[in-house]
């Protein structure tokens, strides 16, 4: 008899519900960090939990451990993660799902810079944080820096690529 462990098959894409991805960069000792935060505002078609229950099934069936330690994209190419940024857009993806962003010209310079990305792609929904809403500074400092979000997130370090024409 064989069993599907769902830890190992990808969510439904109607429990995960919708999926936001934000740029922002921080001063590091070494010049600006590009990050990139994705996240679930939690309105699945079962709520916050099923919501953050579906997201760290996506991680957990792309390689990506939630609550582990860094992963270093840039070292391991063969995972399933990937980064474009092209014409002032962030787009990941993963399978099964592409999310992308508009990336502030801080952000993209950083990452022009750097080569990479810190991508935190966390279980905990944030329902306050919708597309279209104004977002201060210090509330996404609140969320992105609080210890739930990190602990229940996947912290990859995502090389960047771009087309090339």
């Amino acid at each position: 008899m064989t069993s599907t462990s769902s830890e190992t098959r990808p969510p439904r894409l109607a429990d995960l519900g919708t999926l936001v991805v934000l740029a922002w960069s921080g001063e590091a000792p070494d010049g600006d960090m590009p990050y990139l935060l994705a996240y679930t505002l939690g309105d699945g078609a079962g709520g916050l939990e099923a919501s953050s229950a579906a997201v760290r099934q996506l991680l957990e069936s792309n390689r990506l451990p939630v609550g582990g330690d860094l992963l270093d994209g840039v070292a391991k190419p063969g995972l399933p993660v990937s980064l474009l940024v092209q014409a002032g857009q962030a787009v990941v993806t993963m399978p099964p799902l592409t999310a992308q962003c508009t990336a502030p010209p801080e952000w993209l310079a950083a990452v022009a810079q750097r080569g990479f990305v810190y991508l935190v792609f966390t279980t905990r929904p944030w329902p306050e944080a919708a597309p279209g809403r104004p977002l201060a500074p210090e509330s996404l400092a609140a969320f992105a820096g609080a210890d739930e979000t990190l602990r229940k997130a996947a912290h990859v370090v995502l090389p960047a690529r771009s087309l090339r024409g």
